[in-house]
């Protein structure tokens, strides 16, 4: 792989991860670490195209179905994948079908593209990535056959402790903070080959441990305002995603706030 490369052009294809949550803007739409990526790409490159297909909630077979054919269509110097993850938590999961739909989508996405990144995911530490990791290692294991057949990169968030400090995760215990989305930025920079604006991989600082009627408020909050949510959800079949399109669905000049 050229180091120091310089790419015109990124499609993003993917879940809420890639969407952005939890990633806020002052506006209320949400940033997320492609965003930041492609900003950053922008400035070295004039005309720079981004398009981000991404869409929360979405299974690997939906992102297989609605996303990678207009991905793979669009001829970018990289395209981005990351999904499985959502099949993976969900309590009836066919793992053999998970791999079968990512390895259809990595064989359409590699050829189309100049370069292919996947990813194995972060977890932040805590009872559900425990209940959950036999399944995300078998996930990952697969990722890292696709890439060394296909010639695609992989990005290790899941291998990083700092990834993992309950700090650089929302309240909803599922998607990151800003810096951890701007961290994953970094990282996927990094792996393309290009030059390091800091060390991705530095835990934060210690910090005092919260008081334990703290943490049960906290743990409330948690389960009434999105544990319930998301198991209603699974319960019924509906997404958080349902409905709503992609957040930038066509491969146009990147002139966002991220930017220059």
């Amino acid at each position: 792989m050229e180091m120091n490369a310089t790419y015109t052009s990124l499609v993003a294809v993917g879940d809420s991860f890639t969407e952005g949550m939890s990633d806020l803007r002052p506006d209320g739409s949400y940033r997320g670490w492609a965003d930041v990526l492609a900003g950053r790409l922008a400035a070295r490159a004039p005309g720079f195209r981004y398009a981000n297909l991404a869409v929360r909630g979405k299974l690997i077979g939906q992102i297989v179905d609605e996303q990678v054919d207009a991905a793979a269509a669009m001829k970018a110097d990289v395209v981005t994948l990351v999904g499985g993850l959502n099949d993976a938590l969900r309590p009836n999961c066919d793992m053999d079908r998970v791999r079968d739909r990512l390895g259809e989508a990595v064989e359409r996405l590699a050829p189309s593209c100049g370069r292919l990144v996947l990813m194995r995911s972060p977890g932040r530490n805590g009872p559900v990535l425990d209940r959950f990791r036999p399944r995300m290692e078998e996930l990952f294991a697969y990722i890292d056959e696709l890439a060394a057949r296909h010639d695609a990169l992989v990005v290790d968030l899941y291998g990083a402790p700092a990834l993992a400090d309950p700090r650089m995760w929302d309240v909803d215990r599922l998607h990151l903070t800003a810096e951890g989305h701007r961290r994953v930025a970094e990282a996927v920079w990094q792996t393309l080959g290009l030059p390091a604006e800091d060390d991705w991989r530095t835990p934060l600082a210690p910090g005092p441990r919260p008081r334990w009627a703290s943490r049960r408020l906290a743990d409330a909050r948690f389960a009434k305002e999105h544990l319930g949510p998301w198991i209603g959800r699974r319960l019924t079949g509906r997404s958080s995603g349902d409905g709503l399109p992609p957040k930038r669905p066509e491969l146009l000049p990147y002139e966002g706030p991220d930017a220059g």
